[in-house]
């Protein structure tokens, strides 16, 4: 008899393991990429959001950026298209970071070289697994409108 009480204990305890409440692991789903830029009239505009410890060295000096740890770069290109070709373009940008909860950061741009381009940066505080939405509201000769988009951490 305690040969069977062991046996049937150990199945009811493989039987209790298979019911718990955890999901069953599933397979990755690949995420398409997200557009990166949008077209106002003939002005298109570039956007990024990614964490400054993303950047190598080189790429934070030129920005003048220190890589820490919370924080992101916003960089905004705007480039007024002609007949295929992006041309460099002026234009003024407003930029607001809003995360799941609702809080709200105004995003101070300011304007970077790079070449014959002016693209515009900003730093904001961004989380590990902060779901950030950013709002652009842009204004050039070339168009204007807004863009919002989205980026997790």
């Amino acid at each position: 008899m305690p040969r069977f009480a062991l046996t049937l204990s150990s199945t009811l305890l493989l039987t209790l393991a298979a019911c718990s409440a955890e999901p069953s692991p599933r397979a990755a789903v690949i995420q398409q990429a997200q557009p990166s830029h949008a077209d106002l009239g003939k002005l298109r505009v570039h956007y990024n959001l990614l964490p400054t410890l993303a950047m190598n060295d080189t790429v934070a000096r030129s920005y003048q950026v220190q890589r820490e740890a919370d924080r992101a770069l916003l960089v905004v290109a705007l480039r007024q298209l002609e007949q295929g070709e992006e041309l460099p373009a002026e234009g003024k940008v407003q930029a607001i970071a809003t995360n799941l909860s609702g809080k709200r950061q105004q995003i101070e741009l300011r304007a970077v070289r790079t070449g014959d381009y002016t693209d515009l940066i900003g730093l904001l505080d961004a989380h590990p697994r902060d779901q950030l939405r950013i709002d652009l509201q842009i204004s050039a000769d070339a168009g204007a409108g807004n863009v919002r988009f989205e980026r997790n951490f």
